[in-house]
């Protein structure tokens, strides 16, 4: 019998955090993802080990992730190179001018693709969409860009390869779920166009702002093959193409049995070349980290 007052206790239920499968599911996925971390991981820090490694151990496969034979030699005579650090600062101009041009034609394509009362909007939006498909080839373009008379200038390289189809996407998507109540109550109070994009539009979109300048940044930074293309002069080119003229270098002293020494010279310089490549862009990402989940996020929401 159950009297006035007593405390009926409700029956206690396992939740989903609390079942053996959600436990095992943990333990699963803590394996996977170490698993990929480790499997991401291996080949920098291989590379680092070796840019600090002799070059005996190198070419004898002995260097895993701990360096044999701590060396800096490779270290001081790449920095001594002035062509190296000649292109170094070419790949810095030619990605910060890239990045800016980039953001600034995305972000305006996309903020109008994202008015569904525009006149045209479906062709506009079908033109961006021809061209994940579809190209002129290599030569009309060698050809275009030479008859504009970019050859051997940074718009060659910046230009044709200004718009990103697919951050011009995420980013329309983005601008679509943005409340258009704001812009509504902003041409209110007299705010035209430009007015609505610069000072209410833009200071919402930082998120995915900083998500496009870090995938526009990654993209022009690793970028070797347009300068490859057209640049003649040696003291135009990118980081990345002397780098690929290390690696292409080394590779014909391979196949020609040249002098042991100079292969394994350059098998050390190439290690050393890329990490010094790839720090700049490993030092920007945490600043832009915690924009970029929550920018991706943000203009995946619509389609």
């Amino acid at each position: 019998m159950v009297t006035l007052g007593t405390k009926i206790d409700a029956p206690k239920t396992r939740g989903p955090v609390d079942s053996r499968g959600y436990r095992i599911f943990r333990v699963v996925n803590t394996v996977v993802l170490l698993g990929v971390v480790v499997v991401t991981l291996y080949p920098f820090l291989n590379i680092v080990a070796r840019s600090l490694s002799e070059e005996a151990y190198i070419i004898a496969g002995e260097v895993t992730i701990v360096p044999r034979g701590f060396d800096l030699t490779a270290y001081k005579l790449l920095m001594s190179d002035a062509m190296f650090w000649t292109n170094y600062r070419n790949t810095v101009v030619y990605t910060v001018v890239a990045t800016l041009i980039s953001i600034v034609l995305t972000t305006c394509y996309a903020y109008v693709l994202s008015k569904p009362q525009l006149k045209g909007r479906g062709v506009l939006v079908g033109i961006a969409l021809f061209t994940m498909f579809f190209s002129g080839g290599l030569i009309p373009n060698y050809v275009l860009v030479t008859s504009l008379g970019m050859k051997n200038t940074i718009w060659a390289v910046v230009i044709p390869n200004a718009i990103s189809v697919f951050n011009l996407l995420v980013m329309k998507a983005f601008f679509e779920s943005l409340p258009s109540e704001l812009e509504e109550a902003a041409a209110v109070d007299g705010l035209n166009t430009y007015g609505i994009l610069l000072r209410i539009v833009l200071p919402l979109s930082k998120a995915i702002i900083a998500t496009m300048v870090l995938f526009y940044a990654v993209s022009f930074w690793n970028s070797w093959f347009a300068a490859f293309l057209y640049m003649d002069r040696q003291d135009l080119l990118p980081v990345t193409v002397y780098l690929r003229n290390l690696i292409a270098g080394a590779t014909s002293a391979e196949s020609a049995a040249a002098d042991a020494d100079k292969v394994q010279a350059a098998a050390t310089l190439q290690a050393v070349t890329i990490v010094l490549t790839t720090l700049p862009i490993l030092a920007v990402y945490p600043f832009v980290q915690r924009y970029f989940v929550r920018g991706v996020m943000l203009g995946a929401v619509k389609g």
